[in-house]
């Protein structure tokens, strides 16, 4: 049965604004409520929507290669009011899609105001939405406001919610130098759903252990605001913190050496060893274990592909520590991205735990047009897993696998769309020849999965 209930949007990021303009455009009344303009965030300087904070870079725009263009292409098939306004301003960039902030936000804002089915109200939503509100979507994004952060506490439990990122490294498993790593628990210890065997590890004699810390101390860091920093706690010391400490300070710490033996070399005792544990239920990614960073993003993946058996790694994601409010989106969402204990609300954006604007818009993306479908008393399913919107839904709903930090802490952390989040394809070598060449394997399983994703979203969009 359809309903005349307007759907409730709190925040006009981009989350926000793409939400609204899904569900407006498939017919639902929409009320959106923002609290810049009455309340003003640390880190925004307008009270405009989708106002681009940091870099005004939307990442490649080349959606057979790479996945963020994947997502980029998804998004205009489905009718993206984000991608219809980074196109409408976007600046020379190479293969990326970057954009004029000013004449981008403009546009949004326009659409939104100008569209007849949006209401604006310029009000913080300063506690649970009340009960009367029985279509919601949260996406208040990275700086939510400490009242609703609050709410969103006592509703879901202290360990629902993280203030800051601890990011460690991931690597794409493909990758990484199977002739060099081996599985092994500490102890071959199996932990609930484990073998004994479940981490990779990457050996180092002492020559290795002592130049890479050398690096890690000479490493540039970011410089971060007063509002974007984060407090140090023992458990979760950047790396290069560590580092400056003592030399050996790593090695009883993220790189203890005890508990493992090296079956290539069992002889001789590893002087250090960098653990990678398993990250997603597809087991295409790996995480470093305890190495969250805070070193610039362009020296990470030299200094870490120091580490034997990552001389060639690919990362998914690089390490960092920086300030975010996110949820624990794995255990307190349902995949159709509804609150487990309160399925009014759905949650979309960077609060959900994805990383990056377009990420950040394709969640609304997909909660504006589930909420449309509600209104019309319809269920309509999340797009194709094989799809990037897919995958994106799947690693935040289900997809990860939560298994306890070096910190100790939870491990799900925020996450940019890339190819270790879609399920395999599977390639043939091109007719008559005897092996793959140089990247031509990669070049092939990446055409694969954009071309099926594509396929795929046809019904969905």
């Amino acid at each position: 049965m359809s309903t005349s209930e307007p759907i409730h949007i709190i925040g006009g990021g981009l989350a926000g604004s793409e939400a609204a303009w899904q569900a407006a455009e498939a017919g639902a009344t929409v009320i959106v409520h923002e609290m810049r303009g009455v309340k003003e965030t640390d880190a925004h300087s307008t009270d405009s929507f989708a106002e681009l904070v940091c870099s005004n870079s939307f990442r490649s725009d080349d959606h057979e290669q790479n996945a963020v263009g994947l997502l980029h292409e998804e998004m205009r098939r489905c009718g993206s009011l984000i991608m219809r306004a980074a196109d409408a301003h976007k600046l020379p960039a190479g293969g990326a899609l970057a954009v004029d902030r000013h004449g981008f936000s403009a546009e949004v804002t326009r659409a939104i105001h100008n569209h007849p089915k949006i209401t604006v109200l310029r009000e913080e939503v300063a506690g649970w939405p009340p009960a009367e509100w029985g279509n919601v979507i949260i996406a208040s994004g990275p700086l939510t406001s400490p009242a609703l952060a609050d709410a969103i506490l006592a509703t879901t439990g202290e360990d629902a919610l993280a203030f800051f990122d601890a990011i460690a490294p991931i690597v794409h498993k493909d990758s990484i130098d199977m002739d060099v790593v081996w599985a092994q628990s500490r102890y071959d210890k199996a932990g609930p759903g484990g073998t004994g065997a479940d981490y990779l590890n990457c050996p180092m004699d002492k020559d290795q252990y002592f130049a890479f810390v050398e690096a890690l101390k000479t490493a540039p860091l970011h410089e971060f605001k007063d509002w974007e920093k984060v407090p140090y706690f023992d458990g979760c010391l950047p790396i290069e913190v560590m580092a400056e400490r003592g030399v050996e300070t790593l090695r009883h710490g993220p790189m203890k050496p005890v508990g493992l033996t090296n079956p290539r070399n069992p002889t001789v005792k590893c002087y250090a060893i960098v653990q990678l544990r398993q990250d997603n239920a597809l087991g295409t990614l790996w995480n470093m274990v305890g190495f969250q960073t805070k070193m610039r993003y362009g020296i990470q993946a030299d200094i870490f592909r120091m580490i034997p058996g990552l001389e060639n790694a690919q990362f998914a994601r690089l390490g960092g520590l920086h300030r975010n409010t996110f949820i624990n989106s794995p255990k307190v969402l349902r995949n159709d991205l509804k609150l487990k204990n309160d399925p009014r609300i759905r949650f979309a954006g960077q609060v959900t735990g994805v990383e990056g604007y377009v990420e950040s818009a394709a969640v609304g993306l997909i909660t504006g047009r589930l909420a449309a479908a509600e209104a019309r008393g319809e269920t309509m399913a999340t797009p194709p897993r094989t799809t990037a919107l897919g995958a994106l839904v799947d690693h935040i709903t289900g997809g990860h696998i939560e298994s306890e930090s070096y910190s100790g802490a939870r491990s799900f952390q925020p996450m940019n769309v890339n190819f270790g989040l879609f399920p395999e394809v599977t390639v043939s070598k091109p007719e008559g020849a005897g092996r793959w060449r140089g990247n031509d394997k990669t070049i092939a399983k990446r055409r694969a999965i954009t071309a099926r994703a594509l396929e795929d979203l046809k019904a969905w969009a």
